[in-house]
């Protein structure tokens, strides 16, 4: 769907569906396409693009490898390896990518998790056109902002290979199930976006004083026995309290027979933290039950909103 708000107007991708079994985000998806009038684009020239399609079609988070941890350059660059994710990652990045055949400057990437994340904002790293377009959502709508950078472990992702993005992180919702509260929260989300997105290129994007970041620190595994099996499961006053802070001592996980296995943090190591991502369904193969975090208040920089402004303007 392309609105025209100027022919010099950069483009922004709007993609969803970057995981098969998240279902929200691309059916809206379908629904813009066939009523471009439903999504307050801004005047903005929009790209909307189902992530990946062979693994949508199979209900499958994905088939060979995770799409958005495929975008490392190590990954893109090597021409021996070769499965459906990563040609589908060189294929959006030849069709859209900064110099593709139809470019974007811009990627919004829509996902959803079976985590209580409420309605959230990713970010990895810190470039400044990011971190402005995060800090002018979080004014307009309160968002919280989860800062995932300095994880080896976790890289590759879709929007780092585009000069600006975020993904929209919305939940909690069991894979493969749509409801109204999610799509609605999604779609909001989106439209504060591209309202941000449309005052830079006006030249009118003004930044709050501050924000307010979850700078990650590390993830967290469930206990396990000597067979790989989980010893304990998420402790109940935990579940589905992400962004509520955990002290020293605070209930973590608990056994099968109801002992309650506390949060010991490492010597000298900061508390409290903030838990995000709690028991989301697919981190179980990576290892990771909850990924923990440090609140920290930013003030915002001139040069932010400066970076982002030229970029709408100029387009790259």
């Amino acid at each position: 769907m392309a609105e025209q708000g100027g022919a010099e107007a950069p483009r922004v991708l709007v993609v969803a569906g970057t995981h098969g079994n998240e279902c929200n985000a691309p059916w809206l998806l379908r629904h813009w396409g066939t009523h471009p009038d439903a999504l307050a684009s801004k005047g903005l020239d929009l790209e909307l693009m189902l992530g990946n399609p062979q693994a949508w079609g199979a209900r499958r988070r994905y088939l060979d490898r995770d799409l958005n941890r495929s975008f490392a350059l190590e990954l893109l660059n090597d021409p021996d390896l070769q499965d459906r994710e990563l040609d589908r990652a060189r294929a959006l990045l030849a069709l859209h990518g900064p110099t593709g055949t139809s470019p974007c400057a811009v990627a919004l990437d829509l996902h959803s998790t079976t985590a209580a994340m409420g309605n959230s904002l990713v970010l990895y790293g810190r470039r400044p056109m990011d971190l402005a377009l995060a800090a002018a959502i979080q004014a307009d709508l309160g968002l919280p902002i989860y800062l995932h950078e300095a994880d080896g472990a976790q890289s590759g992702f879709l929007v780092e290979r585009w000069p600006c993005g975020l993904v929209i992180e919305v939940g909690p919702v069991p894979q493969g199930v749509i409801t109204a509260p999610i799509c609605r929260q999604s779609q909001l989300a989106l439209e504060s976006a591209l309202g941000a997105l449309a005052r830079a290129r006006d030249g009118q994007l003004r930044l709050p004083q501050a924000l307010t970041v979850h700078r990650h620190l590390g993830s967290v595994d469930l206990p396990r026995g000597a067979d790989g099996e989980p010893a304990a499961c998420v402790h109940p006053v935990r579940q589905h309290r992400d962004w509520v802070p955990i002290g020293d001592g605070d209930p973590l996980f608990i056994s099968a027979d109801g002992t309650p296995l506390p949060y010991q943090p490492a010597e000298g190591a900061e508390v409290p933290v903030w838990p995000v991502f709690i028991n989301e369904a697919a981190y179980g193969e990576k290892g990771i039950a909850l990924s923990l975090t440090r609140r920290e208040r930013w003030p915002t920089e001139v040069g932010w909103a400066e970076a982002l402004i030229a970029l709408m303007i100029s387009g790259n």
